[in-house]
């Protein structure tokens, strides 16, 4: 994780990055020009270039025209590979890395990118072994190291099936499980908001912390992509993962180093503390809903259930919200409520940490005077930024106490652009650092909290109704009373 300047560059000695899918969305619209900006700061080597393979039938010449990049960025390192994902398609591409490797004297160390659909993930794994693709810097081969996208099984069973098929091929060193999520600056400033700054960290804990809220709320629907969506469901597609790995960052204990593992066993130690959840009844912990028709912004939208490839029938959540405790020294009896969205009132990632309310003596002990809760927010998107909440006297001849902020925000405090998530998660995958990578017993034990849930809401699939929101809303009254039971109530909109 730590800054990378051009003389530092670990990638010196160059190599390839072999984007399997590479005509695709996901490699059009982030990753070539993640790449692009990458070469643009000088951080990629001189000795360096793009193979993008897929079933498109292109050359090299309409790959780089259909990638939308302009002339001056990574055109001039891009070229296509024609081949399926089978074992005659592995040969292809290894007899056409050869070729670019003598042509371009670049090196074959070579990170193989999966931005295909998850069923594609091992028919390519295993035809890249038995082709001999996959190694470790052995017999005069360069490395290999394989980024496999999301989502990494869609529930426990398939992500341990999955796990042990692919390392029957590969070893744990060379699989980057992707989370663009842990790329952004504000999910990466955690660490250092908190452990290197000596003024915050003896008052994260139960001791000083009433609760703790991350919300991610989307104002989009499932855009097109209803076939999808009825498989996976905001659980799998957000929570599962993206919210998950924020919860660990924001409530594991000091790492030992900043050594990847030392990171991701801290984070291990936080899923494995995590106290199963209630699922019946009024005290259940867990909510969820389906998008009805409403109005986002100034625009009229359909119900999720009129989307394109939604049965009328579903009862597939499109919001879901969680409330979890984690049993350990540091953070027993706190609530954490997760929550995310689709077609919600407003967009945005953020983090609320709400500290408890001051002793009634001076100030909170005057008739009519109340002072405001301290909050801590950590602004994820859209604008990334750090929200201190404080209570401060009113100019005037009484006293009166309101809630003052002192905000931080990135674009202001900065010239630099934060970067895109992918760009840093591309360089630390080059780089070999998988600190921000999510390792093989931290997805596992993601599924197996969350495996309770899916089991339940199977099982009363068809037999009971999912609660309905309107579009633009905050989701369902229960996702509300989730924290009324306790007192509560969620800071800002969904």
């Amino acid at each position: 994780m730590q800054e990378l300047s051009v003389s530092q560059n670990l990638s010196s000695d160059g190599g390839f990055i072999v984007i399997f899918g590479g005509s695709g969305d996901l490699a059009r619209r982030k990753l070539l020009p993640a790449l692009a900006r990458l070469r643009t700061q000088g951080l990629l080597p001189e000795k360096f270039a793009v193979v993008g393979v897929g079933r498109s039938n292109l050359d090299d010449a309409s790959f780089r025209e259909k990638s939308g990049l302009d002339a001056a960025s990574i055109l001039d390192q891009m070229y296509y590979c024609h081949a399926d994902y089978t074992v005659q398609g592995a040969q292809i591409l290894d007899v056409r890395l050869h070729e670019l490797a003598n042509q371009l004297s670049v090196p074959l160390n070579v990170l193989f990118y999966l931005s295909v659909p998850p069923d594609a993930f091992l028919p390519i794994i295993a035809a890249l072994s038995q082709q001999g693709m996959v190694h470790q810097n052995s017999d005069g081969h360069g490395w290999s190291r394989v980024i496999i996208e999301k989502p990494f099984g869609r529930d426990l069973a398939s992500a341990q099936a999955l796990n042990r098929s692919i390392l029957s091929h590969l070893t744990e060193d060379q699989i980057y499980r992707i989370d663009h999520y842990l790329g952004k600056e504000g999910v990466q400033n955690l660490l250092v908001f908190r452990f290197a700054n000596p003024i915050f960290e003896p008052i994260w804990s139960a001791r000083h912390i009433d609760n703790i809220q991350i919300t991610a709320a989307e104002t989009l629907g499932v855009e097109g992509r209803g076939g999808y969506y009825e498989s996976a469901g905001v659980l799998r597609d957000m929570i599962q993962n993206h919210l998950m790995q924020v919860l660990c960052l924001t409530c594991m204990e000091p790492p030992a180093s900043l050594d990847p593992d030392d990171v991701r066993n801290e984070k291990v130690k936080v899923l494995k503390a995590l106290r199963a959840m209630c699922l019946s009844g009024e005290d259940s912990d867990v909510i969820r809903g389906q998008y009805a028709a409403g109005k986002v912004g100034a625009d009229l939208v359909c119900g999720y259930r009129e989307e394109p490839d939604v049965p009328e029938t579903s009862t597939t959540e499109t919001f879901a919200a969680l409330r979890v405790f984690i049993d350990n020294f540091r953070w027993a009896g706190v609530p954490i409520y997760l929550r995310s969205g689709k077609r919600m009132s407003h967009r945005g990632t953020q983090i609320t940490v709400t500290f408890k309310e001051g002793a009634k003596i001076l100030f909170n002990s005057l008739p009519g005077v109340v002072a405001p809760r301290n909050r801590i927010i950590f602004q994820i998107q859209p604008d990334e930024g750090i929200l201190l909440e404080l209570g401060t006297k009113r100019p005037g001849q009484s006293i009166r106490i309101e809630k003052t902020s002192m905000n931080f925000a990135w674009h202001e405090a900065f010239e630099s652009v934060s970067p895109e998530a992918y760009e840093r998660l591309l360089l630390d995958a080059f780089r070999g650092d998988a600190t921000l990578f999510v390792r093989s017993d931290e997805s596992e034990l993601s599924w197996k909290f969350l495996q309770p849930v899916l089991e339940k809401w199977t099982s009363t699939s068809g037999k009971s109704k999912i609660p309905l929101y309107p579009a633009g809303s905050d989701g369902p009254d229960a996702a509300q009373g989730l924290l009324a039971r306790d007192d509560r109530e969620w800071v800002g909109h969904a």
